[in-house]
């Protein structure tokens, strides 16, 4: 095997991470697929209509189809059916990232799930790194971040409104262990007028509307090789933002895309695009933090 000439993008992040692990993997509560009190469940009625629900001992859902007490569920594995006093059967499952973030309670728009895939993918966030993220929104991209660097990295999120952050940090709160959710600071101030705090970072995501005036905060704060990244949903902002890195030396390797997601109908004698399919939502810029300027 050819040794590698380079350093791969992360690997800085995962020494650091390794030299931060315990021996003991951690327990994962919910290996053996069965509900406990304080679970988060998603109810799939037979139109798959979805409703997100915690699981309280004495509590009951209530819905057009009848009264399902959460004690039916508690104790017993997830993906049953489990039937109302009116005879109305709901399947229960554990909600994925993709399931919560399209059910939680959202301010702004999030981050739908088929641009975070990307943005965790084209953005190398990986386990030990230190990741900055601009526009909190509803918590969805930051949730997932978090989850990418684990235990041993961090996650700081600049946001200029108080409620947007009150509101993620309970989105984030409520999907998240706390090991996990531990790892978010979060500074309430204007990106573009305060600048960032944090030096040596990794990765630079940002969700704002003017992400070109945060590029003199992340030429100072970010270590040659990081990776920047931007959202953003017109035409204008991303050639705006295109300009803005172009000129910088300091950046390089730009590069500019945005993820379609058509989904497929099959039945028993069929298969077809679905009528319906998630096209446009956000323009993805990237660019690599050099070293041949300060």
């Amino acid at each position: 095997m050819i040794p590698p000439t380079r350093p791969l993008p992360c690997s800085a992040a995962i020494r650091k991470s390794r030299r931060t692990m315990t021996t003991d993997p951690p327990i994962d509560n919910t290996a053996a697929g069965v509900f406990h009190p304080g679970d988060l469940v998603l109810l799939i009625d037979r139109k798959r209509r979805k409703y997100l629900i915690r699981l309280q001992p004495g509590d009951r859902f209530h819905s057009h189809a009848g009264l399902l007490p959460h004690d039916d569920m508690i104790g017993r594995q997830e993906g049953g059916e489990f039937r109302t006093d009116r005879g109305g059967v709901y399947l229960a499952i554990r909600p994925s990232l993709n399931d919560y973030i399209l059910t939680m309670k959202r301010g702004a728009t999030p981050i739908y799930p088929k641009d975070i895939g990307a943005i965790l993918t084209y953005g190398d966030v990986c386990p030990g790194a230190t990741v900055v993220e601009a526009g909190i929104g509803s918590g969805a991209l930051t949730i997932a971040l978090l989850r990418a660097v684990g235990e041993s990295g961090r996650v700081y999120s600049y946001e200029s409104r108080e409620d947007f952050a009150a509101l993620a940090q309970r989105n984030i709160a409520g999907f998240l262990p706390d090991v996990l959710a531990s790892r978010l600071v979060v500074h309430l101030r204007d990106i573009y007028d305060g600048g960032i705090a944090e030096s040596s970072v990794d990765r630079v995501m940002l969700d704002l509307p003017e992400p070109w005036r945060v590029i003199p905060h992340a030429r100072r704060s970010m270590r040659p090789g990081g990776i920047f990244l931007a959202y953003v949903p017109t035409t204008l902002q991303l050639h705006r933002l295109w300009q803005e890195l172009d000129a910088e030396p300091a950046f390089g390797l730009i590069d500019q895309f945005e993820v379609a997601l058509r989904p497929w109908d099959a039945g028993p004698q069929s298969l077809r695009p679905a009528h319906r399919m998630v096209a446009h939502t956000g323009f993805i810029t990237t660019a690599r933090r050099l070293a041949t300027a300060g």
